[in-house]
């Protein structure tokens, strides 16, 4: 029987470099992968236009798509993890998180960026920011175009940029902006996020792989055999981890390296079962700051052919 064949779109790195050389497969599905170098525009083109059968997605992207009816679903493969503590520069007047209450903070990109999210929700609970004492300024707009933000998001101005704002004083700090210029808000930001990861088992989850609705309608097995070459593709990464086999780890591959030896566990874990915490914790970050009305049920965002998987 032919393969079906399907477009598809995620980063090259270690944990889908199987799949991307064609080492590991779909059984009965053939992905032929677009490569768009920045892979945001990847998102917001599936979102806007659907123009891929299977496409690495942002999950706060993916959350506020959901809530606004977009044909696709999510598989609970978690393609990439990160750490949110170093995301927030500050500038030379603001020491501590407290100090951001009543100034504005500029947002790389669009409100609804998934780094953003999971910033603010740290400075809320583990440092008793009142997120709705500050303005978030953002350089964007959402890949969600029907999405509109709370009062307290507003536009940088037209042709200024989020660090020259920094520098002048004009934010009192930003997120998701990379500029080794400015030292970052939480003192000593790696060591807290690993020291969260230990004390409450924080561990951001960034992105994840949707499919077109109308396929996983189509092809009942599409959903399982995407988790599985997903699976296979990390679990053969992660071997190479484990073993020190990765000649030129990247700093991503040395963060999950550190995860595995801090949890003594898979750092790249897939399904919903080992993932519940994380999933849970970010649909409540993404209401409190009123990127959806309301949370869905967990299971409510998977294909429901996988909900049982873990790799």
């Amino acid at each position: 029987m032919a393969l079906v064949p399907l477009t598809a779109v995620t980063r090259a790195q270690g944990n889908n470099a199987a799949l991307k050389d064609g080492s590991v497969t779909p059984e009965g599905f053939a992905l032929d992968f677009h490569e768009v170098p920045v892979l945001v525009q990847a998102f917001r083109r599936m979102v806007r236009t659907l123009e891929f059968d299977v496409c690495e997605m942002a999950i706060t992207t993916y959350l506020c798509a959901k809530a606004h009816g977009k044909p696709f679903t999510a598989l609970p493969v978690f393609l990439v993890r990160g750490l949110h503590h170093g995301a927030i520069l500050r500038g030379g007047d603001v020491h501590t998180p407290a100090e951001l209450h009543g100034r504005r903070v500029g947002v790389n990109r669009g409100y609804t960026v998934t780094t953003g999210v999971w910033a603010r929700g740290i400075l809320a609970e583990e440092y008793g920011v009142d997120l709705g004492q500050v303005t978030w300024v953002r350089s964007g707009d959402e890949h969600v175009a029907e999405y509109r933000p709370p009062s307290n998001v507003a536009d940088v101005p037209p042709g200024s940029e989020l660090e020259t704002m920094l520098a002048d004083g004009e934010l009192a700090a930003t997120v998701g902006v990379e500029a080794d210029t400015f030292p970052t808000l939480i003192p000593d930001a790696e060591e807290a996020a690993f020291d969260a990861l230990r004390r409450r088992g924080l561990y951001p989850i960034n992105h994840l792989v949707v499919v077109k609705d109308a396929l996983l309608t189509e092809h009942p097995g599409l959903a399982p055999a995407l988790f599985e070459a997903f699976a296979e593709a990390k679990r053969r990464y992660v071997d190479r981890l484990h073993q020190g086999a990765i000649e030129a780890p990247t700093r991503i591959d040395r963060m999950h390296r550190r995860v595995m030896d801090i949890t003594g566990d898979d750092p790249l874990p897939y399904g919903i079962g080992p993932n519940r915490p994380m999933i849970e914790e970010l649909i409540r970050h993404a209401v409190q700051q009123r990127i959806i009305d309301s949370p869905p049920a967990v299971e409510e965002l998977f294909a429901e052919s996988t909900h049982k998987l873990i790799a």
